[in-house]
């Protein structure tokens, strides 16, 4: 577990539509392009082993602009193929808020942070007291009929609240705009009841397609 000593000012920032991490969860990613290969190998020479994932932010016109949060990973497993790409999985770390971006000499960006109000991200599980998990998952039975999906109805039984909203989260496949609400949520209750919203939508004939990666 890192401490807030321990993490740094300024982060390298890998802008992926649509890609969640949540703090304490798992995100698998493919590298292969140039910059962001360079980006992990300078990652990996430090001691955090940090890399931000943040969503782009469509709503203003300047297509290079971000959402203002973001939530870093650490490394933590990384394997390279024969033709030089990466498969590397990132662990949620803490969320942050952008302060600045940096005129960095890298063919990434990286961003000033602050990772002020984001305390309980470095803490233990978060608990859901108000949830009813039994009315929970005949919504998400019902949702993955209607969508024709699979999963393992034991494993999600099995987890614990927060690991089962965060991983849904992460892999339902919700408009980028749908996952940073569901990043910025200030508590794993608010986060379960979003992601109860956007699966109530999409049962309505929203229009989102909703599947799992």
């Amino acid at each position: 577990m890192m401490h807030p000593a321990d993490l740094p000012d300024t982060v390298s920032v890998f802008p992926l539509p649509g890609a969640l991490l949540l703090p304490r969860s798992r995100l698998p990613l493919h590298i292969f392009e140039p910059r962001y290969l360079q980006m992990l190998d300078d990652a990996l020479k430090t001691k955090e082993r940090l890399i931000a994932m943040v969503q782009p932010n469509p709503s203003v016109s300047d297509e290079d602009k971000l959402h203002r949060i973001g939530c870093a990973g650490r490394v933590t497993q990384f394997s390279e193929t024969e033709d030089g790409r990466y498969l590397i999985t990132l662990t949620g770390v803490s969320r942050f808020r952008i302060a600045s971006e940096l005129d960095a000499f890298t063919p990434y960006r990286r961003c000033a942070v602050s990772w002020n109000g984001f305390d309980r991200d470095l803490g233990r599980s978060e608990k859901d007291d108000g949830f009813n998990r039994t009315k929970f998952l005949n919504l998400l039975e019902r949702f993955f009929s209607s969508r024709q999906l699979s999963t393992d109805w034991d494993s999600l039984k099995d987890a614990d609240d927060e690991l089962l909203v965060n991983s849904l989260s992460m892999l339902m496949d919700f408009d980028p705009e749908d996952k940073q609400a569901l990043l910025e949520a200030p508590c794993l209750r608010t986060r379960r009841e979003t992601l109860v919203t956007l699966i109530e939508f999409a049962m309505r004939g929203g229009s989102n397609e909703e599947k799992l990666q």
